[in-house]
């Protein structure tokens, strides 16, 4: 609420007030919190309401799911700046969450991840083939098996196989899964008791499910569903996450996602920090500046994930704020300058130990994320001169 963060200026105010800080870094400092509305609060509400709501629905998908052949929903992780903690478009922020799916009792999923030895791995698919369950079912257990027992009394008993329902030939399809787990949604609303308090639309989406829910006092929530199968036990997702790039490629194609990896960065983060800890306040603050130019939140996000690999945390404090503001600027501008950001998760021996990547990622060489400023000088120009404005 306004009142709240009010509150909450006056009293990191009333701090910064005690410490020794000069006059000018003090006066700066009400300066950046009255740029910038501080509710971390409110963005940590809505992210549990998000999260809340869709595990309550995956519990509800679970009883109409559990003696099919789709896929099995694990627990929803939540990815992306809101649950980072942080966000560029506070007032309308997505909540993504990424579905986690494990391939239904008699099938496997195989990761196809394209080119190979190409880092990052593009055009991946994922192949599901059937297994033979004629074992579990001579155990007495309820499954027929899809490889060994006659078409017409599979169809009678127990349905089609994930390959005749959610599959483009051998492969699952992101576009058929959306829309799938869109229709679930839609059937199951009416026995969440959320259905009280909020009105739902599924808004139109290809190969997500978005959530529209609106209270009764009108204000809104946006919630973003993808979908993602994991790459062995690590970190790493291959997703049915839109992006440019999937526009206009075939629906069988799964983008890798490094999204999970990212947040559990973050949290990872969150728990070596001191309380009073301001590098996500720094980042919104400078996504915030960003915003409206052609300098992307997720670029701003990797030159402070490497500072907060290289700063100690200790020195994010309240009064190092304005030199940690210039250090994210200045590392952006040296960026730019030698036409280099290099991805954060590519080729880095500086990865957190609970951050879990393939084998592949550690002995990949480093990414280039500036490498278009490097192949277009008219590009390079204008993104320098785009800072200088900055």
């Amino acid at each position: 609420s306004t009142e709240e963060e009010s509150s909450s200026t006056d009293s990191e105010e009333e701090e910064d007030e005690s410490d020794e800080d000069p006059d000018d870094d003090r006066r700066l400092f009400r300066i950046f919190a009255k740029r910038i509305q501080w509710s971390d609060q409110s963005l940590a509400y809505r992210s549990q309401v998000a999260e809340d709501v869709v595990a309550d629905l995956l519990d509800v998908f679970q009883e109409r799911l559990s003696s099919t052949s789709f896929p099995v929903l694990q627990p929803v992780i939540g990815v992306g700046s809101a649950f980072e903690g942080w966000s560029p478009h506070e007032e309308d922020a997505v909540f993504c969450l990424l579905v986690p799916l494990k391939p239904p009792r008699g099938h496997t999923f195989h990761l196809e991840l394209g080119t190979a030895g190409q880092m990052p791995a593009k055009f991946s698919c994922i192949r599901v083939e059937l297994e033979c369950t004629c074992r579990s079912h001579q155990l007495g257990e309820d499954m027929l098996c899809f490889l060994h027992h006659p078409e017409d009394e599979l169809r009678r008993k127990q349905g089609a196989s994930l390959l005749g329902t959610l599959c483009t030939g051998s492969y699952l399809d992101a576009q058929k899964t959306a829309r799938w787990f869109q229709h679930l949604v839609m059937s199951a609303w009416g026995d969440m008791p959320q259905s009280h308090h909020y009105r739902m639309n599924v808004l139109p989406s290809s190969r997500s499910c978005k959530l529209q829910l609106t209270n009764a006092s009108g204000e809104t929530l946006f919630i973003e569903l993808v979908f993602g199968v994991q790459q062995g036990d690590s970190d790493i997702f291959l997703s049915s996450e839109p992006t440019e790039a999937t526009i206009s490629t075939p629906s069988t194609l799964w983008p890798e996602s490094y999204a999970v990896a990212e947040v559990y960065f973050f949290r990872h983060m969150a728990r070596q920090a001191p309380q009073d800890a301001l590098h996500l306040k720094c980042l919104q603050l400078c996504a915030r500046i960003l915003v409206g130019t052609d300098f992307s939140s997720y670029v701003l996000k990797t030159v402070v994930m490497h500072l907060l690999n290289t700063i100690p945390l200790s020195s994010w404090r309240r009064r190092e704020f304005l030199m940690r503001l210039q250090d994210i600027m200045c590392y952006l501008q040296s960026c730019l300058e030698e036409k280099c950001l290099n991805h954060f998760l590519f080729g880095n021996d500086n990865m957190p130990e609970d951050i879990i990547l393939p084998p592949a990622f550690q002995r990949a060489q480093p990414l280039n994320l500036f490498q278009r400023l490097v192949q277009d000088p008219t590009a390079h120009a204008k993104a320098l001169r785009d800072f200088e404005e900055l």
